[in-house]
């Protein structure tokens, strides 16, 4: 063998050794934070064993939003819900609220809350990521972190996925820029991705959750896919605060009575009694929740004559009392432990 040939085998031997070395630390380090072993979050545990589950630094109950199936308004919910959070009073002050986006592949908190077009996040000293913050809360999102284009796409197999969540989770300082000084969130809505994959079991398996709450619409294809969510939330020892119906009807502008677009909802209560589970409530069909977040201003923040159109008075009426459900339940769970 030349000489010219053992050099080009040893070179591209090397470079291959490269591009294993550099999958590995991206695979264990997704999102590229310095001092990645920081406070390590605990690993999922092998087939049998037990379950180690941890609090979520500086942060007091954890709320995650979830669907079974797509395209059933859960992050717009979630976003909308998390304004209603921080609207209410706890002991005489309005709770410090946090929106995290967990949805690795369509992230949709940084449109929703109108923080797109930002520079990457700030880290801290010891290199933990800065939340941004608008409307009052604070909101993080991996959107915040990938070039902001329609085109982008975050195309990882399901062992980055898995680290980017768990770094989502433990590596964020949600005392903000406020560091040592400021005492944390009250609360943290997590808006989750649709299915029952790598993210929900990695948030299901890690992290002490107070409660979720399922989002569907009427039909059955869509309640089939929530059950499957309940299930497996169940399974993993997460408590379920209750579904929340979304698109129940629609009220047009000359009438006062509701229209079923998608049918009867007796499924969608039939569902809940079957397995056991409140209603928290149901979102009316309205064009200023899409259009509300597509500006990046959640239709809960609308008031005075914005807020006087009736479907804009429901969705706020509604979203408040399931805030106030959640926050008794959540009190109720946390005195009782």
């Amino acid at each position: 063998m030349s000489f010219a040939l053992q050099t080009l085998r040893i070179s591209r031997s090397h470079f291959k050794f490269r591009q294993i070395h550099t999958s590995l630390r991206a695979q264990h380090n997704p999102l590229g934070l310095p001092n990645a072993n920081r406070g390590a979050p605990p690993t999922i545990p092998r087939k049998g064993g037990a379950i180690s589950k941890r609090p979520i630094p500086h942060v007091k109950h954890v709320i995650a939003v979830a669907s079974g199936k797509g395209g059933v308004g859960k992050s717009t919910v979630a976003a909308n819900l998390a304004v209603a959070l921080a609207r209410q009073s706890v002991d005489g002050r309005n709770p410090r609220v946090g929106l995290l986006d967990l949805d690795i592949f369509g992230p949709s908190v940084p449109k929703l809350m109108g923080l797109e077009g930002l520079p990457p996040p700030e880290l801290t000293k010891a290199g933990a990521i800065i939340p941004f913050s608008n409307h009052g809360l604070q909101c993080m999102s991996i959107g915040f972190m990938v070039p902001q284009t329609d085109d982008t796409a975050v195309v990882w197999r399901g062992l980055m996925v898995q680290k980017a969540a768990q770094q989502l989770l433990f590596d964020i300082d949600w005392r903000g820029h406020g560091g040592d000084g400021h005492p944390g969130l009250d609360l943290l809505v997590i808006d989750m991705p649709p299915g029952t994959g790598d993210v929900q079991l990695t948030l299901g398996q890690l992290v002490q959750v107070d409660g979720a709450v399922i989002v569907s619409t009427p039909q059955d294809v869509a309640l089939i896919d929530a059950k499957k969510g309940v299930a497996m939330f169940r399974k993993v020892d997460v408590p379920i605060l209750g579904l929340l119906l979304n698109m129940a009807h629609f009220t047009c502008s000359t009438c006062s009575t509701p229209h079923h677009i998608f049918g009867p909802l007796t499924s969608f209560h039939d569902a809940a009694e079957s397995l056991k589970l409140k209603v928290l409530g149901e979102l009316p069909i309205t064009p200023f929740l899409s259009k509300d977040g597509d500006s990046g201003s959640p239709t809960t923040l609308r008031s005075g004559t914005e807020g006087s159109n009736q479907d804009v008075g429901e969705v706020q009426s509604v979203m408040n009392r399931v805030a106030q459900r959640i926050l008794e339940d959540v009190q109720t769970r946390s005195c009782a432990n």
